[in-house]
Protein backbone atom coordinates (compact mmCIF):
# COMPACT_ATOMS: atom_id res chain seq x y z
CA UNK A 1 0.00 0.00 0.00
CA UNK A 2 1.57 3.58 -1.04
CA UNK A 3 1.76 6.29 1.54
CA UNK A 4 0.33 9.43 1.05
CA UNK A 5 1.68 12.44 2.09
CA UNK A 6 -0.94 14.58 4.18
CA UNK A 7 0.01 18.51 5.02
CA UNK A 8 -1.05 21.28 6.77
CA UNK A 9 0.21 24.81 6.32
CA UNK A 10 -0.80 28.20 7.36
CA UNK A 11 0.55 30.61 4.62
CA UNK A 12 0.25 33.60 6.57
CA UNK A 13 -0.73 35.06 2.94
CA UNK A 14 2.74 33.97 1.39
CA UNK A 15 4.66 36.53 3.55
CA UNK A 16 8.47 35.60 2.84
CA UNK A 17 10.49 35.46 6.47
CA UNK A 18 13.76 36.02 7.74
CA UNK A 19 15.72 33.70 9.37
CA UNK A 20 14.80 35.41 12.58
CA UNK A 21 11.29 35.64 11.73
CA UNK A 22 11.14 39.30 10.56
CA UNK A 23 8.99 40.21 7.53
CA UNK A 24 10.86 40.53 4.52
CA UNK A 25 9.48 42.08 0.91
CA UNK A 26 7.90 40.03 -1.81
CA UNK A 27 9.51 39.70 -4.82
CA UNK A 28 8.41 40.68 -8.35
CA UNK A 29 7.44 37.50 -8.46
CA UNK A 30 4.78 37.44 -5.64
CA UNK A 31 3.79 34.02 -5.31
CA UNK A 32 7.60 32.44 -6.28
CA UNK A 33 8.51 31.85 -2.70
CA UNK A 34 4.97 29.98 -2.43
CA UNK A 35 5.17 28.50 -4.97
CA UNK A 36 8.76 26.82 -3.83
CA UNK A 37 7.36 26.25 0.00
CA UNK A 38 4.59 24.37 -1.31
CA UNK A 39 7.06 22.24 -4.05
CA UNK A 40 9.29 21.31 -1.22
CA UNK A 41 6.29 19.69 0.77
CA UNK A 42 5.19 17.36 -2.56
CA UNK A 43 1.97 16.49 -0.74
CA UNK A 44 -1.06 14.46 -1.78
CA UNK A 45 -3.43 16.24 -0.05
CA UNK A 46 -2.83 19.99 1.12
CA UNK A 47 -4.81 22.22 3.42
CA UNK A 48 -3.84 25.92 2.95
CA UNK A 49 -4.93 28.53 5.84
CA UNK A 50 -4.66 32.65 5.63
CA UNK A 51 -4.96 32.04 2.24
CA UNK A 52 -4.99 35.50 0.01
CA UNK A 53 -6.95 36.03 -3.37
CA UNK A 54 -6.31 39.06 -5.66
CA UNK A 55 -4.83 41.13 -2.12
CA UNK A 56 -2.30 43.55 -3.23
CA UNK A 57 -0.68 43.01 -0.09
CA UNK A 58 0.55 39.93 -1.38
CA UNK A 59 1.23 40.78 -5.33
CA UNK A 60 -2.61 40.30 -6.14
CA UNK A 61 -1.24 36.44 -6.38
CA UNK A 62 -4.37 33.91 -6.35
CA UNK A 63 -2.23 31.52 -3.72
CA UNK A 64 -4.63 28.64 -3.83
CA UNK A 65 -4.08 28.09 -7.83
CA UNK A 66 -0.20 29.17 -7.44
CA UNK A 67 -0.18 26.35 -4.71
CA UNK A 68 -2.06 24.22 -6.81
CA UNK A 69 -0.18 24.17 -9.78
CA UNK A 70 2.85 23.69 -7.51
CA UNK A 71 2.01 20.83 -5.88
CA UNK A 72 0.16 19.13 -9.54
CA UNK A 73 -3.45 19.12 -7.75
CA UNK A 74 -5.37 17.62 -9.96
CA UNK A 75 -8.56 19.42 -8.36
CA UNK A 76 -9.07 22.41 -5.35
CA UNK A 77 -11.06 24.67 -3.64
CA UNK A 78 -10.85 28.12 -2.04
CA UNK A 79 -13.36 29.03 0.24
CA UNK A 80 -13.13 32.98 0.84
CA UNK A 81 -14.08 34.24 4.61
CA UNK A 82 -13.61 37.25 4.01
CA UNK A 83 -13.92 39.95 0.92
CA UNK A 84 -11.94 42.81 1.22
CA UNK A 85 -8.52 44.08 2.00
CA UNK A 86 -7.02 43.91 5.33
CA UNK A 87 -6.50 47.12 7.67
CA UNK A 88 -3.70 47.46 10.31
CA UNK A 89 -5.25 46.40 13.54
CA UNK A 90 -8.71 47.47 12.62
CA UNK A 91 -9.33 44.42 10.78
CA UNK A 92 -10.83 44.43 7.50
CA UNK A 93 -12.70 46.99 5.20
CA UNK A 94 -15.02 44.96 3.57
CA UNK A 95 -15.73 45.17 -0.24
CA UNK A 96 -19.38 46.92 -1.04
CA UNK A 97 -19.46 44.49 -4.36
CA UNK A 98 -19.88 41.10 -2.53
CA UNK A 99 -21.84 40.65 0.11
CA UNK A 100 -20.73 39.23 3.41
CA UNK A 101 -20.64 35.37 3.36
CA UNK A 102 -19.33 32.41 1.64
CA UNK A 103 -17.96 32.34 -1.67
CA UNK A 104 -16.10 28.99 -3.02
CA UNK A 105 -13.61 29.20 -6.23
CA UNK A 106 -11.74 26.62 -8.13
CA UNK A 107 -9.89 25.81 -10.82
CA UNK A 108 -12.67 27.13 -13.29
CA UNK A 109 -12.30 30.36 -11.46
CA UNK A 110 -8.81 31.11 -12.17
CA UNK A 111 -8.33 34.51 -13.86
CA UNK A 112 -12.01 35.60 -13.52
CA UNK A 113 -10.85 38.92 -11.91
CA UNK A 114 -13.39 38.72 -8.80
CA UNK A 115 -12.71 41.01 -5.84
CA UNK A 116 -9.53 40.29 -3.41
CA UNK A 117 -10.59 37.83 -0.57
CA UNK A 118 -9.07 35.76 1.83
CA UNK A 119 -10.17 32.50 3.67
CA UNK A 120 -8.77 28.39 3.54
CA UNK A 121 -8.09 26.03 0.68
CA UNK A 122 -7.98 22.88 -0.04
CA UNK A 123 -5.87 21.31 -2.92
CA UNK A 124 -5.55 16.97 -3.55
CA UNK A 125 -3.86 14.90 -6.10
CA UNK A 126 -6.55 12.87 -5.78
CA UNK A 127 -9.99 11.78 -7.25
CA UNK A 128 -13.30 13.61 -5.60
CA UNK A 129 -16.14 12.46 -5.51
CA UNK A 130 -17.55 15.25 -3.46
CA UNK A 131 -16.90 18.91 -2.19
CA UNK A 132 -18.33 21.18 0.56
CA UNK A 133 -17.56 24.21 2.54
CA UNK A 134 -18.41 26.70 5.39
CA UNK A 135 -18.41 29.88 7.38
CA UNK A 136 -17.94 30.05 10.38
CA UNK A 137 -19.48 33.39 12.23
CA UNK A 138 -16.45 35.70 13.98
CA UNK A 139 -16.34 35.83 17.93
CA UNK A 140 -17.93 39.15 19.31
CA UNK A 141 -14.50 40.20 20.57
CA UNK A 142 -10.96 39.43 19.68
CA UNK A 143 -7.39 39.11 21.81
CA UNK A 144 -3.91 40.95 22.17
CA UNK A 145 -1.84 38.75 20.04
CA UNK A 146 1.57 38.77 19.20
CA UNK A 147 1.35 39.93 15.38
CA UNK A 148 4.47 39.25 12.96
CA UNK A 149 5.89 42.49 12.42
CA UNK A 150 4.88 44.39 15.63
CA UNK A 151 6.68 44.44 19.03
CA UNK A 152 4.48 42.71 22.07
CA UNK A 153 0.84 42.59 22.11
CA UNK A 154 -1.25 43.92 19.46
CA UNK A 155 -5.13 43.91 20.13
CA UNK A 156 -6.74 41.52 17.28
CA UNK A 157 -10.66 41.56 16.08
CA UNK A 158 -11.48 38.09 15.14
CA UNK A 159 -12.41 37.12 12.25
CA UNK A 160 -14.80 34.88 9.84
CA UNK A 161 -13.49 31.81 9.42
CA UNK A 162 -13.78 28.59 6.73
CA UNK A 163 -13.64 25.15 6.31
CA UNK A 164 -13.43 22.84 3.29
CA UNK A 165 -14.11 18.98 3.12
CA UNK A 166 -13.87 16.70 0.22
CA UNK A 167 -14.18 12.80 -0.10
CA UNK A 168 -11.34 11.46 -1.81
CA UNK A 169 -10.76 8.25 -3.62
CA UNK A 170 -7.94 6.39 -1.61
CA UNK A 171 -6.55 2.66 -2.84
CA UNK A 172 -8.65 1.37 -0.06
CA UNK A 173 -11.97 3.30 -0.83
CA UNK A 174 -13.52 6.51 -0.06
CA UNK A 175 -12.48 8.76 2.62
CA UNK A 176 -13.07 12.37 3.78
CA UNK A 177 -10.79 15.04 4.28
CA UNK A 178 -11.39 18.65 6.26
CA UNK A 179 -8.92 21.84 5.84
CA UNK A 180 -10.22 24.53 8.68
CA UNK A 181 -8.76 27.33 10.42
CA UNK A 182 -10.34 28.15 13.57
CA UNK A 183 -10.65 31.46 16.11
CA UNK A 184 -8.18 31.95 17.92
CA UNK A 185 -10.58 33.30 21.22
CA UNK A 186 -10.67 29.56 23.37
CA UNK A 187 -14.02 27.74 23.78
CA UNK A 188 -15.03 29.64 20.58
CA UNK A 189 -12.87 27.62 18.38
CA UNK A 190 -14.05 24.52 20.21
CA UNK A 191 -17.35 24.97 19.21
CA UNK A 192 -16.39 25.78 15.56
CA UNK A 193 -14.36 22.32 15.74
CA UNK A 194 -17.57 20.25 17.29
CA UNK A 195 -19.36 21.98 14.70
CA UNK A 196 -17.09 20.45 12.09
CA UNK A 197 -17.44 16.71 13.56
CA UNK A 198 -21.53 17.49 13.19
CA UNK A 199 -20.90 18.81 9.36
CA UNK A 200 -19.19 15.58 8.06
CA UNK A 201 -21.29 12.99 9.89
CA UNK A 202 -22.71 12.12 6.71
CA UNK A 203 -19.56 11.19 4.63
CA UNK A 204 -17.66 8.44 4.98
CA UNK A 205 -15.01 7.16 7.58
CA UNK A 206 -11.70 7.65 7.53
CA UNK A 207 -12.06 11.23 8.71
CA UNK A 208 -8.83 13.53 8.25
CA UNK A 209 -9.32 16.94 9.82
CA UNK A 210 -6.50 19.18 9.16
CA UNK A 211 -5.83 22.68 10.04
CA UNK A 212 -4.81 25.41 12.03
CA UNK A 213 -7.45 25.23 15.34
CA UNK A 214 -5.26 27.41 17.75
CA UNK A 215 -5.73 24.51 20.24
CA UNK A 216 -2.80 23.01 21.65
CA UNK A 217 -2.19 19.35 23.17
CA UNK A 218 -5.05 17.07 23.70
CA UNK A 219 -8.01 19.44 23.32
CA UNK A 220 -8.27 19.20 19.57
CA UNK A 221 -8.92 15.14 20.06
CA UNK A 222 -11.03 15.18 23.06
CA UNK A 223 -13.46 17.59 21.06
CA UNK A 224 -13.53 15.71 18.52
CA UNK A 225 -14.27 12.44 20.47
CA UNK A 226 -16.59 14.03 22.43
CA UNK A 227 -18.93 15.55 19.24
CA UNK A 228 -18.39 11.89 18.10
CA UNK A 229 -19.77 10.27 21.75
CA UNK A 230 -22.81 12.68 21.27
CA UNK A 231 -23.50 11.38 17.80
CA UNK A 232 -23.65 7.62 18.95
CA UNK A 233 -25.95 8.63 21.81
CA UNK A 234 -29.01 6.63 20.82
CA UNK A 235 -32.57 7.38 22.11
CA UNK A 236 -33.93 5.62 25.07
CA UNK A 237 -37.22 4.56 23.07
CA UNK A 238 -35.22 3.76 19.73
CA UNK A 239 -32.84 1.20 22.13
CA UNK A 240 -35.82 -0.79 24.00
CA UNK A 241 -37.60 -1.00 20.28
CA UNK A 242 -34.22 -2.98 19.07
CA UNK A 243 -34.34 -5.40 22.16
CA UNK A 244 -38.02 -6.10 21.40
CA UNK A 245 -37.53 -7.01 18.25
CA UNK A 246 -34.45 -9.51 19.36
CA UNK A 247 -36.94 -10.83 21.66
CA UNK A 248 -39.60 -11.75 19.29
CA UNK A 249 -37.17 -12.76 16.61
CA UNK A 250 -38.89 -16.53 15.50
CA UNK A 251 -36.10 -19.45 16.20
CA UNK A 252 -34.31 -20.67 13.64
CA UNK A 253 -35.32 -24.57 12.40
CA UNK A 254 -30.89 -24.95 12.02
CA UNK A 255 -28.70 -23.99 14.33
CA UNK A 256 -26.66 -20.68 12.80
CA UNK A 257 -23.44 -21.39 11.81
CA UNK A 258 -20.67 -19.63 12.99
CA UNK A 259 -19.22 -17.51 10.29
CA UNK A 260 -15.57 -16.53 10.12
CA UNK A 261 -14.29 -13.55 9.73
CA UNK A 262 -11.08 -11.97 8.91
CA UNK A 263 -9.01 -10.26 11.50
CA UNK A 264 -9.33 -6.62 11.41
CA UNK A 265 -6.71 -3.82 12.27
CA UNK A 266 -7.72 -2.31 15.99
CA UNK A 267 -9.29 1.17 15.17
CA UNK A 268 -9.50 3.74 18.13
CA UNK A 269 -10.97 7.33 18.75
CA UNK A 270 -9.30 10.39 17.22
CA UNK A 271 -5.94 10.85 17.77
CA UNK A 272 -2.99 13.13 16.27
CA UNK A 273 -1.05 11.32 13.13
CA UNK A 274 1.94 14.68 14.44
CA UNK A 275 2.94 15.86 17.62
CA UNK A 276 5.74 18.17 16.88
CA UNK A 277 6.13 21.92 17.34
CA UNK A 278 5.09 23.97 14.67
CA UNK A 279 4.93 28.06 15.69
CA UNK A 280 6.56 30.10 15.53
CA UNK A 281 8.64 28.69 12.40
CA UNK A 282 12.01 30.40 13.20
CA UNK A 283 12.06 28.98 16.88
CA UNK A 284 9.11 26.59 17.17
CA UNK A 285 7.37 25.98 20.82
CA UNK A 286 4.35 25.22 20.33
CA UNK A 287 1.54 22.92 17.97
CA UNK A 288 -0.94 25.17 17.02
CA UNK A 289 -1.23 22.86 13.30
CA UNK A 290 -2.60 19.32 13.79
CA UNK A 291 -3.31 16.90 11.60
CA UNK A 292 -6.53 14.52 13.39
CA UNK A 293 -8.01 11.07 12.53
CA UNK A 294 -10.42 8.44 13.47
CA UNK A 295 -10.97 5.38 11.41
CA UNK A 296 -6.97 5.16 10.39
CA UNK A 297 -5.23 2.12 11.88
CA UNK A 298 -1.55 3.66 14.15
CA UNK A 299 0.02 0.73 11.62
CA UNK A 300 -0.75 2.87 8.70
CA UNK A 301 0.83 6.38 9.92
CA UNK A 302 4.26 7.14 8.98
CA UNK A 303 6.77 9.54 9.55
CA UNK A 304 5.85 13.34 10.33
CA UNK A 305 7.70 16.33 10.09
CA UNK A 306 7.43 20.08 10.39
CA UNK A 307 10.21 21.81 7.82
CA UNK A 308 11.26 25.07 7.46
CA UNK A 309 9.64 26.94 4.60
CA UNK A 310 10.38 30.19 3.17
CA UNK A 311 7.01 31.80 3.91
CA UNK A 312 5.37 31.94 7.18
CA UNK A 313 5.49 32.30 10.84
CA UNK A 314 3.89 28.48 11.20
CA UNK A 315 5.68 25.60 10.03
CA UNK A 316 3.81 23.19 7.68
CA UNK A 317 3.09 19.83 9.41
CA UNK A 318 3.55 17.06 6.88
CA UNK A 319 2.31 13.39 7.57
CA UNK A 320 2.67 10.21 5.50
CA UNK A 321 -0.56 7.95 5.54
CA UNK A 322 -1.49 4.45 4.08
CA UNK A 323 -5.28 4.98 2.73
Amino acid sequence: MSQLRIATFNLLHGQPLAPDGAPRPYPADAGGPLAQAVAALDADVLALQEVDRHQSRSGGTDQAAVAAAAMGAADWRFAAALHGRPAPVAGWVPEPAVPNGLRVYGPGEIGDGAPPSYGTALLTRLPVRHWRARRFAPAPFGLPLRVAGRRGLTPVPDEPRAAVAAVLEGERGPFTVVAAHLSFVPGWNMAQLAGIRRWIADLPQPYLVLGDFNLVGAVPRTVLGGATALERTAPRTRVRELRAARRVRPALAEPRRRRVREPRPRLQGWYDLARTPTYPSHRPAVQFDHVLAVGVPRGAVGPAAAPRAGVSDHRPLVVEVAL
